[in-house]
């Protein structure tokens, strides 16, 4: 089955989920992986026009890392995981969405960075 994104997690997500038990980031990584192969709000949500969530729920708890896209290769459209947390209210509460919205703005910064120097 053909993947819709390619997924890159960011060093926030990466640290939370290595965190976690094994039982849970292994539960976490089969949605995420389902994720890419099919079309399912309740795996991945769009939140806001530039941050979506991965969400799991296991064992009672909910699971959410938030994500955005960078479609600026046209051959790879990659989600970038920015980071995780463990949701206690119905709604994803705003400081979490703002933190990966700025770690979103210095993923692009640094992107384009990387670029110029490739120029040089």
């Amino acid at each position: 089955m053909d993947k819709l994104f390619d997924i890159i997690f960011l060093e926030e997500a990466f640290a939370f989920l290595s965190k976690l038990d094994r039982k849970h980031y292994e539960k976490i990584l089969y949605n995420i992986r389902k994720a890419q192969t099919e079309h399912d709000p309740e795996l991945f949500k769009k939140l806001t026009d530039e941050i979506w969530e991965f969400r799991t729920l296991y064992q009672g708890l909910q699971y959410r890392i938030l994500a955005f896209w960078d479609k600026t290769n046209t051959a790879n459209t990659l989600v970038i995981s920015t980071h995780g947390f463990i949701k206690k209210r119905s709604k994803v509460p705003d400081n979490e969405i703002l933190k990966a919205k700025q770690l979103r703005i210095k993923y692009f910064e640094d992107k384009d960075k990387q670029l110029k120097k490739k120029k040089k």
